[in-house]
């Protein structure tokens, strides 16, 4: 087994290389797993929340902004979004923290606590709905679950896999990927350059991210709270993979 590369000098988690089944990259299953998981609950959660996104922020300030100045509702959930988004984030960073002093691998633990409040999500909203009113108590808190479980991913990203392509937000990569298109087509960079290797974690996360977002509303449509299990499988998947 290869040495544990050291922490970098911010202090960033970073991810010992796992042992693996020959002929699988770690590092790919990792992007385009992730990937699906926050295409899936973003999508399943803004049909069962009322527009409440979950894998990323901005949106919800827009959808907030909307809502202040027409009739709508889910105001509450939009707006106790960012805090509860924080909160994650800042725990995950801790317990990040806590394992490396340890001399612990924070990722499998971390995918652990993903999975741990996704289930939560799961078994919340199985067990509260119907939800009644976006605004009401039941909604809000399971909104806020959802939110916490992809807040965690959102600094797995950071934390432990920032050498790999963006999960929760695809604008950046297809910026990012039409830009070094470009470039690629007329020349400018060679074709075995950093380019290339952008291109290879960038797209297979946007088409991981699509298809997700799909089989998550379709699959909310279907069995509901229930769908969740799918990206938590997902997950499970990924921490089995990368276990040292």
């Amino acid at each position: 087994m290869t040495p544990t590369r050291p922490p970098s000098a911010s202090g960033s988690a970073q991810v010992r290389p796992s042992s693996k089944p020959r002929g699988v990259d770690p590092d790919l299953a990792a992007g385009i797993g992730l990937a699906f998981v926050a295409g899936f609950v973003d999508a399943a959660a803004f049909i069962a929340l009322a527009g409440l996104f979950t894998a990323h922020v901005t949106g919800n300030f827009v959808l907030l902004g909307a809502e202040l100045v027409s009739t709508s509702v889910g105001v509450v959930a939009k707006l106790l979004a960012l805090p509860a988004f924080v909160i994650a984030v800042a725990v995950t960073r801790l317990l990040a923290l806590a394992l490396e002093r340890r001399g612990a691998a924070p990722l499998r633990w971390l995918l652990a606590l993903e999975i741990v409040l996704l289930a939560g999500f799961a078994v919340m909203g199985l067990a509260l709905s119907p939800l009644g009113s976006p605004d009401g108590a039941a909604a809000v808190t399971v909104g806020m679950m959802g939110v916490a479980a992809m807040g965690v991913q959102n600094a797995i990203g950071r934390l432990g896999l920032a050498h790999l392509a963006a999960t929760t937000v695809m604008t950046v990569n297809i910026t990012q990927a039409v830009i070094d298109l470009v470039d690629w087509a007329r020349g400018a960079v060679p074709p075995d350059g950093p380019a290339r290797g952008r291109l290879r974690r960038m797209v297979p996360a946007v088409l991981a991210f699509a298809i997700g977002a799909l089989a998550g509303a379709f699959g909310v449509a279907a069995w509901s709270f229930g769908c969740l299990a799918i990206p938590i499988a997902a997950l499970i998947g990924l921490m089995l993979l990368r276990l040292d």
